[in-house]
């Protein structure tokens, strides 16, 4: 695959090639058509500025849909700063976009190696903020590892400017962040872990908690562009195949319904009894991946996990079979060992790279990145509508409440993940009933029975 060299990010931007910006603008204003809930918000931070004065350091995948909302973070007074999450997920001409016509910070280049990757991380955190916004929690990650002291668990580039600020200086970079929020469930995990272990600095409030994230995002969002990144990379026909889906919560239950829906045989491994038993009940067919591995044509993962699909599961599988991920991270597929014992890689076509294992080929797309956003372009805008409302209403919460939020994950309040879902059915023109003073009495009573 295609990658850039590494490269000192100047102070205002790294991109591609800031001529791609008309184009890139072009596909901005077409994702806010089908963003009317951020708009919303976007309309009301101009009026009101509630992140006027705040420093905001975003780690996301540079879509065309946040664009969207980093435009509405800066509506909102927020000096911002934008990296990728991902190496493969950045859209470049939306970058050139935000530089040229609003001026953001964006170092984020389609396809950029490690060392860059790290560098834009390291500009994101040069920028000082008060406030950051995750996906995948690296920014959050990196700047724990400076205030424990750990700098030979940061990445080169962020080691060797933080090893340039004295022990002040790091200090303050860190205490200076009020509040952060969370955008994805491997972020959140990561999160909840280091406040069990009581080194969380500051309140994360977890935006992929809400209902109106995880239940709308996470299943028909993944489910839908996961299948359209594993299409556009292989043009495999779907209906008569063998698909397994590794992992059944709410992202992996969107995938299965809809390869179920385009003419799969769907087989599910977990670990989690329930959601085991949920996908049994859901008419799939629950095995363990030792098993599947011998019939699968398609693998995917959606789990949050490492080393979900291995070498011996590899070493099981068909000639030709083809191994995809959506989660967040590139561990769910144990891609080192393969490398180890296996001839390759040999570039098929665009995101597919060919395995020789033992007289058998291994299809591995997108470098076992998350295939949706490396060869495609991510969840659909309508559905990104709502999880950016809840980033864009997180942070302002974040700057609301910081002094009384205590050193822990907090989800958004009901009301606000509620008010989202009244603006987005309203935005697609349902409406529902409302109780009766009647039904409310009944709902509130203990002395009301049959």
């Amino acid at each position: 695959m295609t990658t850039t060299t590494a490269r000192r990010a100047p102070l205002d931007h790294d991109i591609k090639d800031l001529s791609l910006a008309e184009a890139g603008g072009r596909r901005v204003d077409w994702a806010e058509r089908f963003m009317p809930v951020l708009r919303q918000i976007k309309q009301r931070f101009a009026r009101e500025r509630p992140l006027a004065g705040r420093r905001l350091s975003a780690c996301l995948h540079v879509t065309t849909e946040t664009a969207n909302l980093a435009v509405t973070l800066q509506a909102g007074g927020a000096d911002v700063a934008l990296c990728a999450s991902n190496p493969l997920s950045t859209q470049d001409d939306v970058a050139a976009h935000l530089v040229s016509a609003h001026g953001i910070k964006v170092y984020a280049i389609k396809g950029e190696d490690h060392e860059t990757y790290y560098d834009h991380l390291r500009a994101a955190l040069a920028h000082r903020p008060d406030l950051t916004m995750d996906d995948g929690a690296d920014l959050v990650g990196a700047l724990h590892m400076i205030a424990l002291d750990r700098l030979d668990d940061l990445a080169a580039p962020v080691r060797r400017w933080v090893e340039t600020l004295s022990p002040a200086e790091r200090q303050a970079l860190v205490a200076g962040v009020i509040g952060s929020t969370e955008e994805t469930t491997t972020g959140v995990i990561r999160l909840r872990a280091m406040a069990k272990d009581g080194v969380l600095r500051f309140p994360v409030v977890a935006v992929n908690d809400s209902d109106t994230k995880h239940l709308f995002d996470n299943r028909y969002g993944t489910g839908q562009s996961t299948l359209d990144g594993i299409l556009r990379a292989t043009n495999f026909l779907i209906a008569g195949s063998t698909v397994v889906v590794a992992g059944y919560g709410w992202c992996g239950r969107g995938f299965a319904m809809r390869v179920r829906g385009a003419g799969a045989n769907v087989l599910v491994t977990e670990i989690d009894p329930l959601k085991a038993l949920e996908a049994q009940m859901d008419g799939y067919r629950v095995v363990p991946m030792a098993e599947a591995a011998r019939v699968g044509d398609l693998f995917v993962t959606l789990t949050g996990n490492i080393h979900v699909i291995r070498l011996e599961h590899m070493r099981a599988m068909k000639d030709g079979a083809i191994i995809a991920n959506s989660g967040h991270f590139n561990v769910e597929i144990d891609l080192d060992a393969l490398k180890k014992v296996a001839q390759g890689p040999t570039p098929v076509r665009e995101f597919v790279e060919e395995w020789r294992l033992e007289g058998k080929r291994v299809f591995v797309l997108a470098d076992g990145r998350l295939v949706n956003l490396a060869a495609a372009e991510g969840h659909p805008a309508s559905v990104m509508d709502m999880s950016f409302a809840n980033q864009a209403l997180a942070a302002e919460f974040v700057v609301q409440h910081a002094q009384s939020l205590g050193r822990e994950v907090h989800r958004i309040p009901r009301d606000l993940d509620a008010e989202i879902a009244r603006l987005k059915l309203q935005a697609m023109g349902a409406s529902i009933d409302t109780l009766t003073p009647e039904q409310q009495k009944y709902l509130a009573s203990w002395d009301l029975g049959t």
